[in-house]
């Protein structure tokens, strides 16, 4: 009868350490994950020196930009710190890189006023369909597009669920300019999800978004010095 009860003993708390060895492997298992793709949604390396250096004709490109775009910026500089302060505190809310604000001086140059032919509008240039899906109110009294706070949030929603799609900024940041459907369409056509090389797929004004954003944050941050040292080849496809 004792024998019987111990052995019922001794198995009970072999499960026990079973499942909670089981349950600890899990949860460890779970933290990296979570952890990895933490670091992913926030590192912007695509748009470091080190990532696009090498690439034929970039740094030429960013160059003549960053030139041709000198009093623009110099005036969004002395004008608008605090825009970009409000979005990159907005972008690190949602555990973003606070980079993402130099997309709104190449979508807008930070003008809520503006609006495209197509009839994108505010800062973040969001089209009306995709502004409404993301939560923003348009009607014949009010357009949150407008407004730089709620507007930024909806654009950081929306990069958000690109990078997930993506899991590559410089494709998330393509997919905000030409939608999911055209970069889905250069994936399958280079048999590649590597930017670089499906990029000539895409559509040219998206090629050049990219690329401008790279040229924005480089202006602003001062992250390379540029030498350019390319024939300028890539900056004219």
């Amino acid at each position: 009868m004792l024998r019987s009860q111990w052995l019922k003993l001794v198995m009970i708390l072999n499960l026990f350490f079973f499942f909670s060895a089981s349950a600890r492997n899990s949860m460890q298992k779970r933290t990296v994950v979570e952890e990895v793709a933490t670091r992913s949604i926030l590192s912007f390396d695509v748009f470091e020196p080190k990532t696009y250096s090498h690439h034929h004709g970039l740094q030429l490109y960013i160059s003549n930009y960053n030139k041709m775009q000198e009093e623009v910026f110099q005036l969004i500089r002395k004008r608008d710190k605090a825009k970009l302060k409000l979005m990159a505190k907005v972008f690190r809310s949602y555990k973003l890189p606070a980079e993402l604000k130099y997309m709104a001086i190449v979508e807008s140059e930070l003008k809520s006023a503006a609006v495209s032919k197509v009839g994108a509008a505010g800062v973040w240039q969001l089209m009306p369909s995709t502004a409404l899906q993301l939560g923003l109110k348009i009607d014949s009294t009010i357009d949150e597009r407008q407004n730089l706070q709620k507007s930024t949030k909806a654009a950081a929603l929306y990069l958000r669920d690109l990078h997930r799609t993506f899991n590559d900024w410089s494709l998330a940041v393509a997919a905000y300019n030409c939608g999911p459907g055209p970069v889905y369409k250069a994936i399958k056509k280079a048999g590649s999800r590597n930017y670089w090389e499906l990029q000539q797929f895409l559509p040219k004004e998206t090629r050049h978004h990219v690329k401008k954003l790279m040229a924005t944050q480089i202006y602003f941050e001062g992250a390379s010095s540029l030498t350019g040292n390319y024939d300028g080849a890539l900056a004219r496809k």
